[in-house]
């Protein structure tokens, strides 16, 4: 078979109403942005196809108009399934509008979804979910009330040999638009300037098995044969169209023009000299949490405050006593921030998605720094839905459920916030006007009695205290030099927490504009004396 070459608008074409879109891609890496844009001129143009159902692993956006953001068209999309609604604000807003129902389960079960519907597997059964907001007893990954109010199921409980588990259920895909590189003439496809691998042979197969059409966003066509086998991620024999895409919409990253070698490990670049951060609450936080890192560690890192971890690691010289991962599939190198998080600067390996996430859940990863927009008195940690908006996780569930030893960074309020940081000492200026420190947090996406029963070391890291998780919940266990306990922690609180017997300063170290002279030795003992 011959995989025809068409153009996107021929593509968009082959939507049909009411069908499944499977749609690749995370944040702003691996996007195939040109049939997204496509589908999104065939609806303004003819309001066509109408209540198609999105399917895509994480979440797909730029924070303005790229990404799902183009698809958040009135009368368009009639239901959602993702994991992450962060970076597509379009959106979010349409689902928090109930415009639509919208099914927010955790990022590593869709990629393990796809292999469920390829193989015609009964779907993912797993213990990822218990006890946060995907549990049936809790909200059943209900994004919004449209889904509550559809009836429709997408996880169920089970217990199997005493054990409780979550079943999340398959579905057809009917259609899908996947990304690679190179497509030979037959449609065997290679992804050698991507800076990820993804889930995209996944995708095709799923697709495919489901009896649907498997569409292709590529940057080149090359003669049959003149791909090296051991470079084809995905065979011809899935691949029913292929697009050759216009450059401005294939680019390696949403948000750069420029084409990275050294992310895709096409070249390996010289690392300039780790410059240094300026001493802000966000860098204090990232210092702190490297006093976990250990010799060996497999660390994985969140976006926004958790990964200036990556940065105080630099500084310290910390980077090649650990390795760092993505769930992208990025493992070493240095992880890029911000929006660019799903590439990296020198990477070791690059694999798939969905076996970054079997390695996870069986416990692979040794620590997690992860955000929290909302803490609560029992540990529950919120980042998928507050302030009327619906975030999703990501792969935070997957995550912080499975990792040996999880930190859970950010400021200690929100919304102004203001300090003067240096000589050993916090100040703090102007406080936020958000407590994030509830009775009770507004979705569980991290429970914390399931962690404290499962003897999980899990620890709570702001810019002015630190908080450990126990069975009676968290523990203040360390406070910043220069704040006061009541005025600058407790009446910041909606709740009264456990406090240690034997309360400690954090290290003066972590508040001054010198190097910590930090290693992966130093900061366990430090972590022990504190």
């Amino acid at each position: 078979m011959t995989a025809k070459v068409i153009t996107a608008d021929q593509a968009a074409e082959l939507i049909q109403a009411g069908q499944t879109l499977g749609i690749q891609g995370i944040i702003c890496t691996s996007v195939a942005e040109d049939l997204i844009e496509a589908l999104a001129r065939r609806f303004k143009a003819t309001g066509e196809p109408k209540g198609i159902t999105i399917f895509t692993e994480s979440g797909i956006g730029d924070g303005d108009k790229r990404g799902l953001n183009a698809l958040a068209l009135e009368g368009l999309i009639g239901e959602l399934h993702c994991a992450h609604l962060g970076t597509a604000p379009a959106m979010a807003a349409a689902v928090a509008g109930n415009t639509f129902p919208a099914f927010i389960v955790p990022q590593g079960v869709n990629a393990q979804l796809l292999r469920a519907i390829a193989g015609h597997k009964p779907g993912v059964i797993t213990t990822v979910g218990l006890g946060t907001y995907a549990d049936p007893r809790v909200e059943a990954c209900h994004g919004n009330q449209a889904a509550k109010d559809s009836g429709k199921r997408v996880v169920e409980l089970l217990e199997l040999d005493g054990q409780e588990y979550l079943r999340y259920l398959p579905r057809k895909i009917d259609i899908c638009f996947i990304r690679a590189t190179s497509a030979d003439e037959v449609g065997n496809l290679s992804i050698e300037k991507e800076s990820i691998r993804f889930d995209q042979l996944e995708m095709a197969t799923a697709t495919r098995n489901s009896g649907g059409i498997v569409i292709a966003q590529v940057e080149r066509i090359v003669e049959r044969g003149s791909l090296n086998p051991h470079s084809v991620v995905i065979p011809g024999l899935l691949v029913d169209y292929v697009v050759r895409a216009d450059p401005a919409h294939h680019l390696q990253c949403l948000i750069d023009p420029d084409y990275h070698p050294e992310w895709s490990g096409e070249a390996r670049l010289p690392m300039a000299a780790a410059e240094r951060t300026a001493l802000t609450a966000r860098k204090v936080c990232g210092r702190r949490a490297a006093f976990l890192l250990k010799d060996g560690y497999h660390v994985n890192l969140g976006i926004g405050i958790p990964d200036s971890v990556s940065d105080v690691a630099a500084e310290e010289n910390l980077s090649a006593s650990i390795s760092m991962s993505i769930e992208a599939g990025i493992y070493g190198g240095v992880p890029m921030g911000g929006l660019r998080i799903c590439s990296a600067h020198n990477p070791e390996c690059i694999i798939s998605q969905v076996a970054t996430f079997d390695i996870y859940d069986g416990g692979g990863i040794d620590l997690a720094v992860l955000g929290a927009a909302e803490i609560d008195r029992e540990g529950n940690v919120n980042v998928s839905k507050f302030a009327g908006r619906v975030v999703g996780p990501g792969g935070f569930v997957n995550i912080s459920q499975s990792t040996k030893t999880v930190a859970f960074v950010g400021t200690f309020t929100a919304g102004g916030n203001r300090y003067q940081i240096g000589d050993g000492r916090l100040t703090i200026l102007e406080e936020g006007r958000n407590i994030k420190f509830k009775d009770k947090v507004e979705q569980i996406t991290f429970s914390g009695p399931y962690a404290a029963a499962s003897g999980k070391d899990v620890y709570y890291i702001t810019e002015r205290a630190v908080f450990k998780l126990t069975e009676g919940g968290i523990k203040l266990i360390e406070i910043a030099p220069g704040v006061d306990l009541r005025r600058d922690i407790l009446d910041q609180m909606e709740f009264e927490p456990l406090i240690a017997d034997d309360l400690r300063l954090m290290d003066r170290r972590i508040f001054t504009d010198a190097l910590m002279g930090l290693t992966t030795a130093s900061a366990n003992e430090a972590l022990a004396v504190a």
